[in-house]
């Protein structure tokens, strides 16, 4: 009931809102299908269409033949799992949890599996750390760079870390069941991968411009500056201001406007330290997409959030570490930086056109990968036959 009576109060503020500030709230919807048209779309579309494929083709069977060896032992998960962990350090977020999602609705994964790999997953791709944070927050490319080998390597922790959740869940001996690869005809595959690109592209838009407007609102309000400051005070001891306590809210609300705040004042390494954090925690709206994606599955919710806040702290203290003994403070010059405007402002159709085919090429390296390990098994089992014989 009092639940019932918060939502209530949550949804008449919001129409107040909308009913006070028409102006901005139209512009703030603006701003966020700009987002969408220009970096959204463009960017995971052609990625959601190549996790399908990769996945409904059977590409990620025959690859986790080869890393099974590699996979098993360091995150105990199948072999298979390997692809939703490289297109999700590729395609960005939620591209990986959605590949481990599919792996499941196939059933070629467990469900302690699956729960495992969404943990540690669903990460930023390069393009974005590279390009919007380390290039054009910083203005300086080796921070990008150095931040973005931390997003990994902080990811790879993650997974080690819940390599030990749920072990009861195993079959004897940790390993799962041999799964059979099957495969469908690329013709349906193809139309598939595309319907489901199309939904999932348009739930995540609708998550963007939806807390575009949130932050919007909080803002107009005053309801983020008063939270930021009682946060600053109660985050004193750590160093926290009124300034950083509104980034990182901003930050846990919504990964984009969190990292382009931290372009007012405050020291290298404290902004990069925040930028790992917030990069490795991707936001509440991220999270929403990704709950949006998961629905009635049945997997813990549970276990995605809290690898996720891991990444963060994990990310967070790698930065502050590595910059006790690397520190960068020297500036680049301005060439970098316009680079990166003109990246940052690039047409649609160009956009598309780079993603998709990067995406393509990636699809490439999965297929004569899995040759590689078709070829393999067959040679593997004509050994074992000759031995037979002898025998």
């Amino acid at each position: 009931m009092i639940r019932d009576g918060l939502v209530g109060c949550a949804l008449l503020c919001c129409a107040l809102a909308m009913i006070c500030w028409p102006r901005e709230i139209s512009a703030a919807v603006r701003e966020g299908m700009g987002l969408c048209y220009n970096v959204i779309i463009p960017s995971l579309f052609p990625f959601f269409i190549l996790t399908s494929l990769v996945i409904s083709l059977g590409l990620a069977g025959y690859l986790g033949r080869l890393l099974e060896p590699v996979m098993r032992p360091l995150f105990r998960v199948g072999g298979v799992c390997a692809a939703p962990l490289a297109l999700g350090f590729i395609g960005g977020y939620p591209v990986g949890a959605r590949a481990a999602l599919t792996l499941y609705e196939n059933g070629q994964c467990t469900k302690t599996e699956a729960e495992r790999l969404l943990a540690f997953c669903n990460n930023s791709g390069p393009a974005f750390i590279l390009g919007v944070v380390g290039a054009g927050v910083f203005a300086d490319s080796r921070v990008g760079l150095l931040l973005c080998l931390i997003h990994a390597a902080a990811s790879v922790c993650v997974g080690l870390v819940f390599r030990f959740y749920h072990r009861g869940g195993e079959t004897p001996g940790g390993r799962t069941a041999a799964i059979s690869i099957t495969a469908q005809r690329f013709s349906s595959a193809f139309t598939d991968s595309v319907k489901g690109a199309v939904t999932s592209t348009l739930n995540i838009c609708a998550f963007v411009m939806c807390f575009t407007v949130l932050i919007r609102m909080f803002l107009l309000s005053g309801l983020l500056p008063t939270l930021a400051a009682f946060l600053g005070k109660v985050l004193a001891p750590l160093g926290f201001t009124e300034a950083w306590a509104r980034r990182l809210l901003t930050g846990l609300l919504e990964l984009s406007s969190g990292v382009a705040s931290l372009t007012g004042d405050g020291t290298l390494e404290g902004k990069a330290a925040m930028a790992a954090f917030l990069l490795g925690w991707a936001g509440i709206s991220v999270h929403c997409q990704v709950l949006s994606f998961l629905g009635e599955s049945g997997l813990s919710t549970k276990t995605y959030i809290g690898g996720k806040l891991l990444h963060g702290i994990f990310s967070a203290v790698l930065t502050a570490l590595i910059f006790r003994f690397w520190p960068l403070e020297a500036q680049v010059s301005s060439y970098l930086a316009a680079q990166v405007e003109s990246i940052a402002y690039t047409d649609f159709s160009t956009a598309l056109a780079v993603s998709a085919a990067a995406a393509w090429g990636i699809f490439l390296v999965f297929f004569l990968l899995a040759a590689l390990g078709v070829r393999k098994k067959p040679a593997k089992t004509c050994r074992n036959r000759k031995k037979g014989m002898v025998q």
